[in-house]
């Protein structure tokens, strides 16, 4: 312990840093069925992909990778990197082994933390009494850290409070120890505050995208667009806009962050952004708050004028006015969100008649629940292109064989 200064207390230790790697194990975490399509992203940006399993992505990453990573991964939820592996089956080899955990490389003097375990087939299954024993380690290598607590899943992420999220995970007595580089989930792109009914997440609708797939060579119309999430995203694609340029990481508050290296490629990003999107994206709703939150939306994220943007029923929407080709896709409601009945079952057969009315160069991608009963209403045959889940409901992103006719099904 340092002597105490003259007139006062003595000052805490600063933590001792220990040096990176030059490659660190980062985790790409993403939504169920979501994995191959942040995979295949990874390998776009020219990443090393390992394991792909169905929780996410591993990788051996650089910094100016794992910045990357963060700054354009549209699918992804979160990213992790590995602190420290170790057995324990008994909660006094955890602690020791907490205390020897290098938390001076992601914890600075007086940061805040919050501690997420899951523990499976372990000794140690108690949650709680885990992050116990991982905090004690935490105050007893950074000694100004405070723990906040127990974070129990992804919805206790507090914007208002920054912290460093570390993330503990026990699978057969085996625990691996994360930190979170991500800070906020990554479909918190920063420009959607306003929200319409039943909003859909960024990161999905960017999935329903990868998912179908689209590429920006053909108009996209949302006839349900809501706060306008599906537009947006298309149009940030379009333009090669990456969806973390508007917002912070928490990997830039480490102690040993190279900010000269994220700070370029946040340049690079910005040179890569494209004047316009080039194609029609159509964002239709008949609810004019839902039209009123979709433009605010598309003004913060600096797309509004690569989009049309209408108030209208859908039996108005006319898919030929923009083109004899292209893509219907569109979160529709169902009966697990909004009230069902004959005319929510109306709502589909009026759908379909209007993917007909586009003609044979129009694709339909609809996200609905798994049951098929209103699917079945558009009487067009439909092909699951991903499941997932939203807002805890199993869904799946049905759509229409690419290069098919939308005639009705027999």
């Amino acid at each position: 312990m340092p002597a105490p200064r003259k007139g006062g207390a003595a000052r805490p230790a600063a933590p001792v840093s220990s040096p990176w790697p030059e490659r660190v194990d980062a985790f790409a975490v993403c939504a169920p069925g979501f994995a191959p399509l942040v995979a295949a992203e990874c390998e776009a940006m020219g990443l090393p992909v390992g394991e792909v399993s169905a929780a996410g992505v591993s990788l051996s990453l650089t910094f100016a990778e794992l910045f990357r990573l963060n700054l354009w991964s549209r699918c992804a939820s979160r990213v992790i990197v590995r602190l420290a592996s170790f057995e324990a089956r008994d909660f006094a080899t955890l602690e020791k082994a907490a205390a020897r955990v290098p938390w001076a490389r992601v914890l600075a003097r007086g940061a805040t933390v919050r501690v997420r375990v899951t523990c499976k087939k372990s000794r140690l299954y108690h949650s709680d009494a885990v992050a116990q024993r991982v905090a004690r380690g935490i105050v007893g290598a950074v000694t100004t850290a405070q723990v906040l607590g127990h974070a129990r899943d992804d919805e206790d992420d507090d914007e208002e409070q920054p912290s460093q999220l570390i993330v503990v995970r026990f699978d057969h007595d085996r625990c691996t120890i994360s930190a979170d580089s991500s800070g906020a989930l990554l479909h918190r792109r920063g420009w959607r505050l306003a929200v319409a009914k039943a909003p859909l997440r960024e990161t999905l609708a960017a999935g329903m995208l990868a998912a179908l797939p689209w590429r920006a060579d053909v108009p996209l119309v949302d006839p349900f667009c809501g706060s306008g999430t599906i537009g947006i995203e298309a149009a940030l694609q379009a333009r090669d806009m990456a969806p973390g340029l508007g917002r912070a990481f928490a990997l830039e508050q480490w102690p040993q962050a190279p900010v000269a290296t994220y700070a370029a490629e946040r340049v690079a990003a910005r040179a890569r952004v494209k004047p316009s999107a080039g194609v029609p994206i159509v964002l239709r709703d008949r609810d004019a708050g839902a039209i009123d939150a979709a433009r605010a939306n598309a003004a913060r994220a600096g797309v509004l004028d690569d989009l049309v943007i209408e108030q209208g029923a859908l039996s108005d929407t006319d898919l030929a006015a923009y083109g004899d080709r292209g893509v219907l896709l569109t979160n529709p409601p169902y009966g697990q969100r909004v009230s069902g009945g004959a005319d929510l079952r109306g709502l589909y057969a009026r759908l379909g008649d209007v993917l007909r009315a586009g003609g044979r160069g129009w694709r339909l991608g609809m996200l609905v629940p798994p049951d098929r009963a209103l699917a079945g209403q558009l009487r067009v045959t439909l092909e699951p292109a991903l499941r997932t889940a939203n807002g805890g409901l199993p869904v799946e992103l049905l759509a229409t064989r690419a290069g098919s006719s939308p005639r009705a099904s027999s």
